[in-house]
């Protein structure tokens, strides 16, 4: 079931507008899964789909386990096996998936964003003002 958090969706709104992305989500981590707790831009039947995500399934879960960040610069081409297709649903094309980390390296929460063009995500979140923004939810999480 999908719990908004007021303080996630906030940050979610922001950041979307910082990266002039088309959508995005943050999934916090309990126990080994992922659960949704801000959206935007989602269609209502892949919220449902991903308001819980299953240890290292999508590119969410893909991107807890790997502790990295997980992309595409096509979700609806992509044949990594990290799309699920709820996500191709989205409509969009580039996207990425960051793990956030607390002090002693495990997985807090997995910020996603996707745009209407296709890229290099990475490129995108690397700007100073993202990286900060990144940084105070981060903290935030970790409070």
């Amino acid at each position: 079931m999908y719990e908004q958090n007021q303080q996630h969706q906030e940050w979610l709104d922001a950041a979307l507008g910082t990266l002039d992305a088309a959508a995005g989500t943050i999934h916090i981590q309990r126990g080994q899964d992922l659960f949704l707790t801000a959206a935007r831009n989602i269609p209502p039947p892949v919220i449902q789909i991903v308001a819980h995500v299953e240890h290292g399934k999508g590119m969410a879960g893909s991107a807890q386990v790997k502790k990295a960040p997980v992309q595409t610069c096509n979700l609806q081409d992509d044949k990594s096996g990290n799309i699920r297709p709820g996500a191709k649903a989205v409509g969009a094309q580039a996207a990425i998936a960051i793990p956030l980390l607390n002090q002693a390296g495990e997985v807090l929460a997995v910020a996603g964003f996707a745009w209407q063009k296709e890229g290099d995500p990475a490129e995108w979140v690397a700007s100073p003002s993202f990286t900060t923004m990144l940084t105070n939810l981060n903290s935030a999480l970790q409070a």
